[in-house]
């Protein structure tokens, strides 16, 4: 059995944010951790810098636009993240049906029944061959042609499905605004994949494992969106090749274990954005969020803090003052000399970042 430090320990140093462990580009971070929460474009910056070694909003920049290795879409539970570019393709046919059957009802509210949409579908396609990249103002000019009043829900929930049927993906940002573009012009063609069927499942437990580990299947199941009962069957095929070793309840990549970091005297402070994925990758809380603490991280609205983790547990919140120039962080308990200096390390790593976002 694991104990609860042991599993923040592995945890944290799995997201590369803790032990000292840290990537030297946008593109390891987002491949160590396959998926960065990224409904906020400047807090999924962040959460790519803390697990990054003086990586700047720039280099950031040029791997989604230059180097299209990073794409930002909507994948994990429908919500917008950033993954490796040479997993789109493989990701979206095994989440995107669940999240369009989900949303059905939405569409049906608004009045975009199944023709409509795929009329949507079409228009855009030939949008952004003709014009793209496109704003999401420009995609809804377009649309009105079909009678989707550009006031309201409709047009956003037509460039969702977009996406989520392949037609497109985010793209180059333009004076700080996100565009969109045809997903198979923009993404790099990486050939055929090497799972079919279940295994497509398999890899996505396994990606997750890497990322999160210890975790329960559960877990995988509440980060993913996708059913228990499809986690049961990732869960089997993953420990009938041998890829998994249970502990109790919670599971890890065979051999991970041997890898939990040695502690040190010097703690290892990191800021996360809002919405990171280290808070609400798992079911619960309590290895990362002190219970005591926790209504000061998620104080409701469905809104999650920035948050300051040392070692991997939580211990303040922080905001932003105006601008890039200040931050302010509130601790949940008076912290030692050496974790208020790491705190004052972060902050102005932050800062600094900030400033040079393009």
């Amino acid at each position: 059995m694991l104990d609860h430090e042991s599993v923040r320990r592995l945890r944290a140093h799995a997201q590369a944010l803790a032990g000292g462990a840290r990537e030297d580009s946008a593109e390891a971070v987002v491949q160590r951790v396959f998926a960065i929460q990224a409904q906020d474009a400047t807090a999924s910056d962040l959460g790519i810098r803390v697990r990054g070694r003086d990586i700047t909003a720039r280099a950031i920049r040029t791997a989604y636009e230059k180097e299209r290795s990073i794409v930002r879409g909507w994948y994990m539970r429908g919500t917008l993240h950033t993954i490796p570019s040479d997993d789109a393709r493989w990701v979206l046919p095994l989440l995107s049906p669940r999240i369009l059957a989900a949303t059905n009802r939405r569409y049906q509210q608004l009045g975009l029944d199944d023709a409509l949409r795929q009329r949507a579908d079409h228009l855009i396609r030939h949008a952004l061959a003709a014009h793209g990249p496109l704003t999401r103002a420009e995609l809804t000019e377009h649309l009105t042609t079909l009678g989707i009043p550009p006031d309201g829900q409709a047009p956003f929930h037509l460039i969702r499905h977009a996406a989520l049927t392949g037609v497109l993906c985010h793209g180059p940002q333009r004076t700080g605004e996100a565009t969109y573009v045809l997903l198979n012009d923009w993404l790099p063609t990486t050939g055929r994949f090497g799972w079919e069927g279940d295994a497509v499942l398999a890899e996505l437990a396994r990606r997750y494992l890497a990322a999160h580990a210890p975790a329960t299947l559960e877990d995988f199941a509440a980060w993913s969106g996708l059913p228990v009962t499809w986690a049961r069957r990732a869960w089997k095929m993953l420990a009938e090749s041998g890829a998994i070793t249970e502990y109790g309840t919670l599971t890890m990549l065979a051999g991970r274990v041997k890898e939990l970091p040695g502690s040190s005297d010097t703690p290892d402070v990191r800021m996360l954005p809002a919405y990171d994925n280290y808070l609400i990758g798992y079911r619960t809380r309590e290895v990362s969020v002190p219970a005591l603490h926790q209504a000061h991280v998620w104080p409701g609205g469905g809104l999650i803090r920035p948050t300051v983790i040392a070692d991997g547990l939580a211990i303040a919140t922080w905001t932003r003052g105006s601008g890039a120039r200040s931050i302010q962080v509130d601790a949940f308990e008076p912290v030692p000399p050496q974790i208020e200096q790491g705190i004052d390390m972060e902050k102005e790593a932050v800062v600094g970042f900030l400033r040079t976002t393009p």
